[in-house]
C-alpha cells in the first residue's frame, strides 16, 4: 500500500510539472492543444514523433520550444535533396599529428544530441532518410564498425510536408514504424488564428521557460511505464490494433477491402504507452478508454495502407480508424 501511495505522489508531481510545461509551450504555440498533448505524450513514452502539415503552421517553432521547455540539448537538420548520410551521422577525417604521424578522428554529426529536429524529412532521398533508422531504434549508430551511443534521452521530432507537394519523397514503411506517433497539424480556426496574430506580431514574442531537465524527463518516462492499466483498456487496444490487420478474424467482414496492410505489435506497444502518458497529462492516475480512442489515430495512421479500391472511393486512413472506433462496442465505456 505504501508503494501505491508513493506512486500516486510521483504521478501528482509529474502532472504539476506537465501543466507548467504545457502552459509554457502554448504561450508560443498558440491554440493547438491537441498537437501539444500528443507531442508531449510521445516524448513521455520515450518515442519519436512525425509532425505532418502544410508549411507555415508552426511545426518548427514547436520543436524549438520543446527543447527549451524540456531542458534538452538540441540539434536541427534541414533535409534537402542533396543531403548525405554523413551530414547526419558524422564522418572521419585524417589528421596529421605534430610528430608527422597520421590518425583518423571522428567528427560527430548532429544526430549526437538529445532532441533532434529533422526538418522537412521527406525532402531528402530515401538513402539519407534511412540513416536515421538505427539511431531511432537503438539509440546508437555504427560508423566504421564502431558503435557510438547517442544522447540520453534521445528523441527525433521530424516535420513533413504533405506528399502531394513537389520535391518530396515518401518515407519508407520501416522508418515510419519507428515513429511512435504521426501528428497531423491542421490549419487553425478563425479565433485561434486571431490569437496567433495578437501573440506573435507585437514588439516581443512570448518566451518559454524550462520545466524539465534530462534526468527529470528520464524519471518521468520510467514512471509512465509503472502506471497500472485496466483489463478493459488492454482489450480495447488489442481490438483496435488487430482490427486493422487485413485477413485476421477481428477484421474479417468489418473493413472489407479497405486495407492492404495494417499495424503490427509495435503499434499496440505504442498505444499502451501513450494512453498512460495522456492520462497523466489530463490529471488521471490510470488510462481510460477515452485515452485509447483519442490516441488511436496518431498511433496507427502511419502504420496502415489503403487498398486501391478504398482510395478510389475517396476513403482516408483516418476514416477507416473512425469507423473502427464507432462500430466496436464499448467505445465510450470507462475502464
Amino acid at each position: 500500500m505504501a508503494s501505491d501511495d508513493v506512486l500516486v505522489e510521483q504521478v501528482e508531481r509529474l502532472a504539476e510539472n506537465l501543466t507548467d510545461a504545457r502552459t509554457s509551450i502554448e504561450r508560443r504555440f498558440v491554440g493547438q492543444h491537441q498537437v501539444v498533448e500528443q507531442v508531449l505524450a510521445a516524448i513521455l513514452s520515450g518515442g519519436h514523433a512525425l509532425l505532418v502539415g502544410q508549411p507555415g503552421l508552426g511545426k518548427t517553432m514547436l520543436v524549438d520550444t520543446l527543447a527549451t521547455v524540456l531542458g534538452l540539448g538540441s540539434q536541427r537538420i534541414q533535409f534537402t535533396p542533396d543531403l548525405m548520410p554523413a551530414d547526419i551521422l558524422g564522418s572521419e577525417v585524417l589528421d596529421v599529428l605534430p610528430d608527422g604521424s597520421r590518425a583518423f578522428r571522428f567528427i560527430e554529426g548532429p544526430v549526437f544530441t538529445q532532441l533532434l529536429m529533422a526538418d522537412e524529412i521527406n525532402r531528402a532521398s530515401p538513402r539519407t532518410q534511412s540513416a536515421l533508422l538505427q539511431a531511432m531504434q537503438e539509440r546508437e549508430v555504427t560508423i566504421s564498425g564502431q558503435h557510438r551511443p547517442l544522447g540520453r534521452p534521445f528523441h527525433v521530432l521530424a516535420t513533413q510536408n504533405p506528399i502531394e507537394q513537389e520535391g518530396t519523397y515518401p518515407l519508407p514503411e520501416a522508418q515510419l514504424d519507428r515513429f511512435l506517433l504521426q501528428i497531423d497539424v491542421d490549419y487553425p480556426d478563425r479565433d485561434t488564428e486571431r490569437d496567433i496574430l495578437m501573440a506573435t506580431t507585437g514588439i516581443e514574442d512570448a518566451r518559454a521557460h524550462a520545466a524539465f531537465d534530462a534526468d527529470t524527463l528520464i524519471g518521468a518516462q520510467r514512471l509512465i511505464r509503472r502506471m497500472p492499466v485496466g483489463e478493459g483498456v488492454v482489450e480495447r487496444i488489442l481490438d483496435l490494433v488487430r482490427g486493422c490487420r487485413p485477413g485476421t478474424a477481428e477484421q474479417a467482414g468489418f473493413l472489407g477491402d479497405s486495407l492492404i496492410w495494417g499495424p503490427g505489435p509495435r503499434a499496440a506497444q505504442a498505444l499502451m504507452l501513450v494512453t498512460r502518458a495522456r492520462a497523466v497529462l489530463n490529471g488521471r492516475f490510470a488510462p481510460t478508454l477515452e485515452d485509447v480512442e483519442a490516441m488511436a489515430a496518431p498511433v496507427m495512421r502511419h502504420r496502415m495502407a489503403l487498398s486501391f479500391a478504398a482510395r478510389a472511393r475517396g476513403e482516408t486512413v483516418d476514416d477507416v480508424i473512425a469507423r473502427l472506433l464507432d462500430d466496436r462496442p464499448g467505445a465510450s465505456r470507462a475502464a
